[in-house]
Parts: structure tokens; sequence; C-alpha cells
């Protein structure tokens, strides 16, 4: 794999990172606000020697920012870990919480942006910012074999850290591409938001198809 011999820093930035002014200052607002919130770069979650790599956009305010767990403690968590579960990915009890006893198998998760944004919008200079952590996740995992990107953010912004034309690679949700050199392929999801299921634009049997597409690739 491409990353083995990478030059390979932090996989998670510091609990005070200052990298960001503008998140800085939203963390500090919120830590004013809920001091028993995590309110903190969100470190990755998961497995040792992972095949899959799930890579969601940024920690949601209610959920991963508040629990220091990526996709915990908001919907969108609901339906990505109930789908860990019966994919074999997960192992144990989902309860919307970081102390729920929820393991994970062969899998690990991730966010393009480790702190949370105002409006759950990251800049693309935040974006930019955040990149070389998700290099380092990626080399120091070179079991990977399977990365999920949930949404387009997450996906170009997956393709831009490798390098690779995004044109050469559109996000469609179902998508698999074949990553030449890496050894591994990108499977793509629409986000498993709230919103987007409360409009249909995903449902859980589409997201499911997602999961038995990479069951087969990563038996």
């Amino acid at each position: 794999m491409i990353f083995a011999n990478a030059d390979m820093g932090p996989v998670d930035p510091p609990s005070d990172c200052s990298a960001c002014p503008r998140l800085v200052a939203f963390r500090e607002e919120l830590q004013g606000l809920h001091p028993g919130w995590h309110n903190a770069p969100v470190p990755s979650f998961g497995a040792s020697k992972p095949r899959l790599l799930v890579i969601g956009l940024a920690p949601g305010m209610r959920g991963a920012n508040a629990t220091g767990r990526p996709f915990t403690g908001d919907y969108a968590g609901d339906l990505l870990y109930k789908t860990m579960l019966d994919y074999g990915f997960a192992e144990g009890t989902y309860r919307a919480r970081p102390d729920d006893g929820l393991t994970l198998n062969d899998a690990l998760i991730t966010n393009a942006v480790r702190c949370l944004p105002p409006q759950n919008k990251p800049t693309g200079e935040e974006i930019r910012t955040c990149r070389p952590y998700l290099l380092a996740t990626l080399a120091a995992n070179p079991s990977i074999r399977a990365v999920l990107a949930l949404g387009r953010i997450a996906h170009e912004t997956f393709l831009t850290a490798l390098d690779l034309k995004r044109a050469r690679y559109p996000f469609g949700h179902g998508a698999q591409h074949e990553l030449p050199g890496y050894g591994m392929d990108l499977f793509d999801s629409y986000h498993c938001s709230r919103y987007n299921t409360n409009t249909g634009r995903l449902t859980e049997e589409m997201f499911r198809s997602v999961f038995d597409k990479i069951r087969l690739h990563i038996p």
C-alpha cells in the first residue's frame, strides 16, 4: 500500500488544537454553554487493523461534539451503527453514548474535519487544514481495503488527500471506485443524516445496499 512508507504524523489532533480560528472560537463558546460536553476535536473510533474506513464530514453538535465519539448521540449514528451491527462491523449494543460498550469489528470511523463547524459547514481551508490527520490515519492503517465516504464532501476530501482527480471518480450514491495503486476501493453513500432520511433522499434499504457491496469486497 502506498502509505506504508509515508512519514506519519499524529492520527488525531490535540484536544486543544488551535489550527482553525473560527472552529476554536465556536468550541470555546460551546464550552461556556455546555461545560459537560466533549467540545474538542473528536478522535477516530474503531478496531486495530481495520479493513473498512468510514469517513463522515464533521462532528454533529449534539452528537460527536457532545459525546466525543464519532456518530454517537445523533440520528446519523442510529442508522450507521445499526447497519454496522447488522453487517458484522460492530458488536454490542449502541445506546448513543460513549460508555455503551459498543466495539467495532474490522472497521474504523473518522471525520474529514475533526472539530464541529458552525451550521455543520466547514470551509475549504478548514478541510485542507485537517487533511493531514486523514492521511496519517490511512498511513497508520495499511490494512484498509474499503473506504465508505458519507456524502460528497467526504468523498472529495478523500480523493484530494490521495491527489486523485475528482472528475475520474464522480460521487454517486452506491458508486464503487477502484483506486489502482492504493489497494482499496472507494464506496459512496449519501450521508445518513436525519434530513436525508426524512426527505427520502436516503432510505435504510439504499444504505444497506452500499454495505452489501462492501461485504462482497471484504468478506
